[in-house]
């Protein structure tokens, strides 16, 4: 029996591969699906089934590709309702794979389909589950992506998802190992641990939600606590992992077709499209297309583009590291947004050699910033989470989160002007481009970010412990 975690970072998903006596099963895949058929391939094995835990709402699954290439049959728990052919397993349903097992346990709450599937050894011993996201490491699914299709109020959910672990999860044994659908940082839940992998027992003991004594209404009040609004994309995505979706290899031909910078420029006068530079924020400040927005592949690349951009039909214009174009267009389109029509040939370099008008950031580091801020010659803007802010701060800085920039534009001096920071330079420059786009360009952007104004010694308020917020 061999299984292996397939972690993607910037999406902090793990899928799973399974293999035994030459049978595979996939657990909740990757839009790109050509690496676990040449996995298998390798193994001289055949993908048998893929299962689906739930409806996912933070990225595209690549179950309707897959099955489409190997003929595996896709799995999912009660309650189910794609518009594709699918096996709707009966709760407690069993699937074998050659020497093992993989059962069905209806575990609802985080959505009404949600399900966790237990593998149990060639010998018929309880070895894993593969939770989705009715658990995580630290956390559990949080009961608001589905209200709205289940009819149901959050609370509601979250009883359920009370009853589903009580019932279903927390009676099996301490050494069953936990395979979670996510990690830290993604959306799905408020509270996860940085490990991918942990056991039950372990879980039983440090994640709060598994408390042996918590009843079911102090459940339904910490499970609801605190959470932020979902990205607006998520319903976008449960959408297309419902009714299906474009094959990725024709997403990929239409988004890498290249542009030299004139057509370029007429295609997106054309199509309204969005123009993403994709690049590194320090290219971005050096120099970037006008109006362009900037959301860099080296960070949470995929999450802001679904948070900021929200809309997957948006045309999308790219300006991407040369040798880059492919993996751009694949990042996007696992957040659902195939809408890519095309990329700057030669990339901004291109741009710049033909002529065109460019535009630049103006960036200080955190010691220029600290003369600025102690002569308060200019105000301080944090575009960091709430949280982050909370927990600590420049001395009369105002919090004005990336994922809600929009909301607060009328905030930002308009005469005058003012600094912007996040935690280390990634965010601002989003932020930047973003205030760029709307016309606002009476801002320095503070190199490094708040690590950078720390190191300066920047007057900031007392560390809070985020946890403790």
């Amino acid at each position: 029996m061999k299984i292996e975690q397939i972690y993607t970072g910037c999406l902090a998903q793990g899928a799973y591969y399974i293999e035994s006596k030459g049978e595979v099963a996939i657990i909740d895949p990757l839009r790109e699906v050509h690496p676990y058929i040449e996995r298998a391939e390798k193994a001289g094995a055949k993908i048998k089934y893929i299962f689906e835990t739930h409806f996912h709402a933070d990225f595209v699954s690549g179950h309707v590709t897959l099955a489409k290439e190997t003929g595996a049959e896709i799995v999912y728990g009660p309650n189910a309702n794609p518009s594709f052919d699918a096996l709707i397993a009966t709760d407690g349903q069993e699937f074998k794979l050659g020497d093992i097992t993989i059962t069905a346990l209806h575990t609802p709450g985080h959505t009404m389909e949600s399900t966790t599937y237990l593998l149990k050894d060639e010998n018929g011993k309880d070895h894993a589950i593969f939770s989705g996201d009715t658990l995580f490491l630290g956390d559990v699914g949080r009961p608001d992506l589905a209200q709205k299709a289940a009819s149901m109020t959050q609370e509601d959910l979250a009883g359920i998802l009370f009853d589903s672990l009580r019932n279903k999860i927390m009676p099996l044994a301490d050494d069953i190992i936990v395979y979670p659908a996510h990690g830290a940082g993604s959306a799905c839940g408020k509270n996860m641990m940085k490990e991918t992998v942990d056991t039950l027992g372990n879980q039983k003991k440090m994640n709060y939600a598994l408390r042996a004594d918590m009843t079911k209404d102090e459940f339904i009040k910490e499970v609801t606590d605190g959470l932020l609004p979902p990205p607006k994309y998520f319903p976008l995505n449960v959408k297309m992992n419902k009714e299906g979706y474009e094959d990725i290899a024709d997403v990929l031909d239409r988004g890498t077709t290249e542009l030299d910078p004139k057509a370029f420029e007429a295609m997106a006068n054309e199509t309204g499209a969005v123009v993403l530079d994709v690049r590194t924020q320090k290219d971005f400040i050096e120099g970037h297309i006008p109006r362009s927005i900037f959301i860099g592949l080296n960070g949470d690349f995929a999450p802001w583009v679904g948070a900021l951009i929200a809309d997957t039909k948006q045309p999308l214009l790219l300006v991407t590291p040369e040798g880059m174009e492919e993996e751009a267009v694949t990042r996007l389109s696992r957040v659902g947004f195939d809408a890519t029509v095309g990329i700057l040939k030669g990339g901004f370099d291109a741009w710049k050699k033909s002529g065109k008008d460019f535009d630049t950031i103006t960036s200080i580091t955190a010691e220029e910033a600290k003369s600025k801020i102690e002569n308060k010659e200019a105000e301080v803007f944090d575009v960091r989470k709430e949280s982050e802010f909370l927990s600590e701060h420049v001395i009369d800085a105002l919090n004005t989160p990336l994922d809600g920039i929009n909301d607060y534009l009328n905030e930002f001096p308009k005469d005058k002007t003012f600094l912007v920071h996040c935690a280390g330079g990634y965010r601002s420059v989003i932020a930047e481009s973003i205030l760029k786009s709307r016309g606002i360009h009476n801002f320095i952007d503070i190199g490094g970010g708040f690590g950078a104004l720390k190191t300066a010694e920047v007057p900031s308020t007392d560390y809070v412990c985020p946890t403790t917020l």
